[in-house]
């Protein structure tokens, strides 16, 4: 159990090579919410997450004969690149056990840091147990994620810097995968501002953290694919839930649609990228699961930005498609010249911008005139969907589904 003069002690070790990072307040993300939305940008840091402060907080406390050998831990991809880049400043070597799924991103930064990266396993659980192994063979320091309470201490670095930004904050919206960001951050907000709220936001596909709350000590769950993949824990930490569950007013969940949502939300709104797991904050207060945060001081942690551009066009795009701005259907038109040119119109006519065509001669149905047309349309919203396809009816085109 970590105190918060250990946070505080933490802070000074790592001032000078961890990123103060802004809090400001964010008109658009207000607007949206309800509430008085500031964003913790801790996406900033060198690597991109707020891992650095634990990383670094864990690697001056070594002894000088360890640091001389290095330290090993396993990571979906945060702590690793933290690691080896708090270690490469400080002359320890880092060797970073990751799944195999880790995004690509990820394992090249980690290497290009100078962290010896070993694939090994389908999940986080067989890569731990792998860096464990190594550990006993090299006689390298294990270090834990998100269970090391030098790891949380200095995650909870965080929450002091968020009061000092935001003196009068009425809640507090953290992500929770492993359990450490929340231990720390929750530790440090609750003893300097016992009345704000401290809520933790989950993925549902991977809610160890609930599962913990309901069977009183954390315990092992199926994970499923997540955008949040940095949340991807199967079992929460054990000082980190022992540290944080006294101190969680509220948890919310939050789904694979409206992770997408909130990352588009950043992007357009507040012209940032966020992985999965720091958009969750904005999920949760998307969700409508929180009304009585309206008009409140709320602090978002949004606490990475290392997503992969691939995943990030692709979640773009399901974003544009979850608000009803890039639509698909089937419509039904004559396969005589000019079919295709009144369908075109009647769609432009509403003010939709077709984006893709695509003909479906062979599988049309029995009538040898008609034609079915794959249509992906750009429109405003779902009403404007329902406008093009009742102007398309209007005229005698029959649209329907398409998935």
């Amino acid at each position: 159990m970590i105190t918060l003069k250990d946070i505080e002690a933490a802070r000074k070790r790592i001032e000078g090579a961890v990123y103060y990072s802004p809090c400001p307040g964010s008109i658009p993300l207000s607007e949206i919410t309800g509430m008085k939305i500031f964003s913790k940008l801790d996406y900033l840091q060198r690597t991109g997450s707020f891992k650095e402060r634990g990383a670094r907080n864990a690697l001056m406390q070594l002894p000088p004969d360890q640091q001389k050998r290095g330290v090993i831990a396993a990571s979906a991809g945060n702590h690793a690149q933290a690691l080896a880049y708090q270690g490469k400043l400080l002359g320890i070597p880092a060797t970073v056990v990751m799944p195999k799924y880790a995004p690509l991103i990820k394992i090249g930064n980690c290497q290009k840091l100078g962290a010896t990266v070993v694939l090994h396993g389908k999940d986080f659980t067989e890569a731990k147990e792998r860096a464990h192994e190594i550990a006993q063979e090299r006689a390298l320091a294990y270090i834990d994620g998100y269970d090391d309470p030098a790891i949380i201490a200095g995650q909870g670095t965080m929450g002091l810097e968020i009061v000092e930004q935001v003196p009068a904050l009425d809640a507090v919206i953290i992500p929770v995968g492993g359990g450490g960001l929340l231990a720390g951050v929750a530790l440090a907000v609750k003893s300097l501002r016992p009345q704000a709220k401290v809520i933790a936001v989950e993925a549902n596909h991977v809610a160890s953290f609930s599962a913990a709350i309901q069977a009183g000590k954390p315990v092992c769950i199926d994970i499923q694919p997540t955008l949040a993949d940095g949340l991807a824990i199967a079992e929460v930490g054990r000082n980190a839930f022992a540290t944080a569950a006294p101190l969680v007013d509220r948890i919310v969940m939050v789904n694979e649609e409206q992770i997408a949502v909130s990352i588009l939300r950043v992007v357009e709104l507040e012209k940032g990228v966020v992985e999965g797991a720091a958009a969750t904050p904005l999920a949760a207060c998307l969700s409508g699961q929180l009304p009585e945060l309206a008009g409140k001081r709320v602090v978002l942690l949004f606490c990475g930005g290392n997503i992969d551009p691939n995943v990030l066009s692709r979640v773009v795009e399901r974003g544009l498609v979850a608000d009803g701005r890039l639509c698909r259907f089937t419509a039904v038109i004559s396969d005589r010249p000019g079919g295709l040119a009144d369908l075109a119109t009647e769609i432009a006519s509403t003010g939709a911008s077709i984006k893709q065509v695509v003909h479906d001669r062979a599988f049309a149905g029995s009538d040898v005139s008609a034609v079915h047309v794959l249509c992906t349309v750009e429109t405003r919203n779902h009403q404007h969907l329902a406008e093009v396809r009742a102007r398309l009816k209007e005229h005698g085109v029959q649209t329907f589904d398409s998935k």
